[in-house]
């Protein structure tokens, strides 16, 4: 972990949006002090699993909004892996995106069909690499309707939904393919993180207080502080937030946005991503210009992977593998 806590301090001040860097290090940091953290660990650089991920999860498929969507995109990492077991289980379809775009868009799995018989353990079927192997693939052009969104989260504000991922941007970027190629009304559609308690911003627990504290000795003593700056168009705030132990129904959710902004995506990022290349040279070919490009950026790290064997609790969870963490 010191490592991670090291090479984290190195980028921060290269990485776009420092803000969101500060809050992502006090929680990793604060989970694996407090042992909240579950495998894969450490849980820098990761949307982080946690203890009672499958308890947020049950009180997840509680809600009338999931018991009545039919089709539910869910982020492939970890701590969302009960998640998906609970979509399938219901016979709803679970929609999840092949990991980090490398190699596709996103994977369709129904249980119970010809192409999953209901014979095929559902444990098979939730972690990415199941997903890849017995889901059907599912390109820019397929036509499909998102009922529901679940994502995971590092942090999230419950007053304005504002919500920090682990910095590498790919549910901003499935979520505008998806609204902009017609299969998500991104103004309608529900968005819902699961997350430890921890994770939720309040003034009065930590790691929260003291970051608050931090904060308000370098802007002078102003108590009216957020460590939350400013979302960037792109990001996508939430709708419910559920612990293990709460569910939480945001009061003033920010907006949403909708399709790629391409200005705001940089070339190092695209170049990352297949699908992205794919569908902006559909669109250039439409529109006969190019489309612009987003300032440079340097590009987070990416999580360190250890075996089952770290520190205290990590791997103690039902079905906490699997997923890209």
């Amino acid at each position: 972990m010191d490592a991670m806590k090291i090479e984290a301090d190195e980028q921060f001040a290269k990485l776009r949006t420092p803000w969101k860097w500060r809050i992502r290090k006090a929680i990793w940091d604060h989970m694996e002090v407090n042992d909240i953290a579950q495998f894969p660990r450490p849980v820098h650089h990761r949307i982080p699993n946690f203890q009672g991920a499958d308890e947020a999860a049950e009180r997840l498929a509680t809600l009338p909004e999931f018991q009545s969507a039919q089709l539910v995109k869910v982020n492939p990492d970890t701590p969302q892996r009960q998640v998906r077991h609970l979509v399938l289980q219901s016979g709803k379809t679970l929609l999840t995106p092949q990991p980090r775009l490398r190699t596709g868009f996103f994977s369709m799995l129904r249980h119970g069909t010809d192409e999953i018989p209901s014979t095929t353990p559902i444990e098979k079927l939730t972690t990415s690499k199941g997903a890849a192997k017995f889901g059907t693939p599912i390109t820019l052009y397929e036509q499909y309707t998102i009922d529901l969104v679940v994502v995971g989260s590092s942090a999230v504000c419950p007053k304005t939904g504002a919500r920090v991922g682990k910095g590498e941007g790919f549910a901003e970027l499935e979520w505008g393919v998806a609204s902009q190629q017609g299969n998500l009304d991104a103004d309608n559609v529900l968005c819902i993180t699961t997350c430890h308690d921890s994770q939720v911003f309040a003034n009065d627990s930590e790691p929260w207080k003291a970051l608050m504290e931090e904060i308000r000795s370098e802007e002078d003593g102003e108590s009216e502080v957020s460590p939350f700056g400013t979302l960037t168009l792109h990001d996508v705030p939430v709708d419910i937030i559920v612990t293990p132990t709460r569910t939480i129904r945001v009061s003033d959710r920010l907006p949403k946005p909708s399709g790629v902004y391409w200005n705001l995506l940089s070339k190092q990022k695209l170049a990352q991503i297949r699908v992205l290349q794919e569908l902006k040279k559909q669109l250039e070919d439409e529109l006969g210009e190019d489309l612009p490009s987003g300032p440079d950026e340097v590009l987070p790290p990416t999580a360190v992977r250890k075996s089952r064997g770290g520190r205290g609790r990590g791997g103690r969870g039902r079905r906490g593998r699997g997923g890209r963490g």
